[in-house]
């Protein structure tokens, strides 16, 4: 550059901390002179080219530079990012003295503001170092955008009183440059446009707080979840379902009963003491009931309702053969083959005379012809159905050791030689908060995510999981109320996939398999038991079909960061009004009712209990037997088949046409309260009368007003 008198200069330039253009003008014959002030973007030939014009404070960061980091470990989760380095469209890194950082308004530098560049969402946030918040948008002085908030740390603070004991763990998460932390959104547009906020809830209502008052309880020593445990804890499972399948089918000539497998684990789960959440190790006895009832069900052969007469002829043959070959090839009593055979020589000859009998003519003789030979076919073949539950077991016992050395392992290569034991908590009452754990998170492996028509699909090892894209943002609210050691949510996306995996483990492979074992009340339904009977709590529900922000589930070491309160038999309140809706396992629903009769005659403040069970009466279950001999009862109402609805049990993975399923039996209702329970919630007509009509599906509710 020349100057005036013709000598040749140098010029640098550099911003100030004010937002100001400071340019100083090198002379090899003078000092040099310093000019400040604010500049403009113009093609001035007197600055020399384009490429030595000083960029103007709007110029965009750089999509190259890296995010802040994750806090280490022993610093708090909400400790504001540090500056970095930018570089510009050419790789360069941009002088420090830029610092695109502090590119704002001094009334924002003032109150804490700073600019930084997200890597993962390709555009710059506003971050405020004072108070922990972040926005994508430029912030306004004394306003605060809390529905978008990137870094999901500006969550909202527990009210109503609830106690969230700190998380006790071991270790804190490393923070791995270019991990997904959250759902990426579009780099053109907003965030709040393509993701919905915070208050997003078309299905469950987490304003409502709870009421149920606890004991303070001492965290779990279960290991924490992690994908790759997840991944073989499937590969096990798929292997032991074949195996009961093979057992099944080379002792007995028959298939696993339907939905078996997933009954035996939940009945399993009663009498466990093993540490595993899923599979049983340590029970007593090792013959599982359900197991056993429901292959003797299936056996000579598995009987469904026929469609027409010809189907019912067959199947009453085909009963009538296999009895008699079973009876024939295994040891029994002489008496009990006599009975059988006369029984299924008097059925042949009925048959030969009756060619074209009625429909309800063969199910009657079908009926009086297992009254009569299926108690000396199931004596004949006990010692082999034993055998099989004995046998599963087993497996199941092995099935546990092997994925307990893998735990073992990866507690290892984090350092832990074991999980530490527990202190006594303060035997003090408390408003009941999600279940913990001793040691909460390892190191995680990646985890891709990315949504495509409303549905998220999460990565891992090539084996995909997916949700609805709206059952992914419900478990991002859930984890933002109730996890404790993740608030930057930089193992989310793990703790999701674990979770998704879970369940569908327990489900099994074929369709519509578990279904039953996830049904949830409608909507109004929930809506109407909170209005009227005070209800803020389910008894059995899981992240993915829970209303209520606090619920009981199955598996307390990946629902616990999503507000699980851990399982039903685990958790015992002394005050609150609940709704229980258990899964269709008769020794589970008996268990229950023991349960709540338990916690009803051991307090005295007010404690309700709704339970809601299948109204079978042929014959009448356990169960439902209790429940209407209990002597906390005090209503019960049967809902009608067909005249009630249930939500789907894959909720998180069907369509919205889906959603509702009407029941094909009826629904027993049974109110079971203390006495200050009962003043407090009492089951009134008037409040009956709402309930009912909650129940009922808006189709039939509309022909009825019409």
């Amino acid at each position: 550059m020349l100057t005036m008198d013709g000598q040749k200069t140098s010029s640098t330039a550099a911003e100030t901390s004010s937002g100001q253009l400071k340019i100083t003008i090198k002379n090899p014959n003078s000092s040099n002179i310093a000019i400040k002030g604010n500049f403009v973007k113009t093609g001035d030939p007197n600055l020399g080219t384009e490429k030595e014009q000083t960029k103007q404070n709007n110029t965009p960061l750089s999509p190259n530079m890296p995010e802040a980091p994750s806090p280490v470990s022993g610093q708090n989760s909400f400790g504001s990012p540090m500056p970095l380095q930018h570089q510009n469209s050419l790789g360069s890194p941009v002088p420090m003295s830029l610092d695109p950082v502090h590119d704002l308004p001094i009334e924002l530098l003032q109150a804490g503001w700073r600019k930084f560049w997200s890597k993962r969402e390709n555009r710059p946030y506003f971050f405020n170092k004072v108070t922990n918040e972040s926005l994508w948008d430029m912030p306004q002085i004394g306003v605060i955008d809390t529905f978008s908030d990137p870094l999901g740390i500006a969550g909202p603070i527990p009210s109503n009183g609830e106690k969230h004991p700190i998380r006790p763990s071991i270790g804190t998460p490393p923070a791995v440059l270019g991990e997904k932390r959250r759902p990426s959104g579009d780099s053109v547009e907003s965030p709040s446009t393509k993701r919905p906020t915070f208050t997003y809830s078309p299905y469950w209502n987490f304003d409502i707080p709870t009421n149920a008052v606890i004991y303070e309880r001492a965290p779990l020593t279960l290991p924490p979840p992690h994908p790759e445990l997840e991944l073989l804890r499937s590969q096990l499972t798929s292997k032991l379902r074949q195996q009961y399948q093979e057992l099944c089918h080379s002792r007995e000539g028959i298939d696993a009963p339907s939905e078996s497998f997933n009954r035996w684990l939940l009945e399993r789960k009663i009498c466990d003491l093993g540490k595993d959440p899923m599979f049983p190790s340590v029970c007593t006895p090792e013959v599982s009931q359900s197991m056993y009832r429901e292959i003797m069900n299936d056996i000579p052969v598995k009987l469904v309702k026929p469609k027409y007469s010809g189907d019912a002829r067959k199947q009453l043959i085909k009963y009538a053969e296999s009895a008699k070959k079973m009876i024939e090839s295994r040891s029994t009593t002489p008496e009990g083959r006599k009975v059988v055979k006369w029984n299924v020589e008097d059925t042949f000859i009925w048959l030969r005379k009756q060619h074209n009998a009625a429909y309800e003519d063969y199910l009657e003789r079908l009926a009086h012809l297992k009254k009569q030979c299926q108690p000396h076919v199931s004596e004949a073949a006990k010692c082999s159905v034993e055998g099989i539950c004995t046998k599963m077991y087993n497996l199941a016992y092995e099935t546990v050791k092997k994925i307990q050395e893998r735990q073992t392992e990866l507690l290892k290569e984090n350092n832990i030689t074991e999980i530490p034991t527990p202190q006594e908590p303060a035997h003090r009452k408390v408003l009941c908060y999600p279940i913990q754990l001793m040691v909460s998170f390892i190191r995680m492996p990646a985890v891709d995510v990315h949504n495509e028509n409303e549905v998220h699909y999460l990565r891992y090892h090539g084996e995909t999981m997916k949700l609805n894209s709206s059952h992914f943002h419900k478990l991002e609210q859930l984890y933002r109320l109730s996890c404790r050691d993740d608030h930057r949510f930089d193992i989310f996306l793990h703790r999701v996939w674990c979770l998704l995996r879970r369940y569908h483990t327990m489900f099994g492979s074929h369709a519509n398999e578990g279904l039953s074992l996830q049904g949830a009340l409608p909507i109004q339904v929930f809506e109407c038991l909170h209005r009227v009977f005070g209800v803020t709590f389910e008894c059995f529900a899981s992240p993915l079909n829970c209303y209520f922000k606090q619920y009981c589930s199955a598996f307390p070491d990946t629902d616990c960061f999503f507000g699980s309160r851990g399982p039903i038999l685990s958790f015992h309140p002394v005050s609150g009004s609940f709704e229980a809706n258990p899964p269709f396992c008769e020794e589970l629903m008996e268990a229950t009712v023991d349960h709540f009769e338990n916690l009803l005659s051991e307090s005295f403040e007010p404690l309700s209990f709704i339970v809601f069970i299948p109204d079978w009466r042929d014959p009448p279950t356990e169960a439902l037997m209790r429940l209407e001999t209990s002597r906390f009862k005090r209503k019960q109402v049967i809902l009608p088949p067909f005249e009630h609805e249930y939500r789907h049990g894959f909720q998180h993975i069907c369509s919205k046409d889906e959603m509702s399923i009407k029941s094909f039996h009826g629904t027993l209702v049974v109110f079971l309260q203390n006495d200050s329970g009962f003043a407090r919630w009492g089951p009134t007509p008037e409040r009956i009368k709402e309930l009912i009509l909650a129940a009922k599906p808006r189709d039939i509710v509309n022909s009825q007003a019409s």
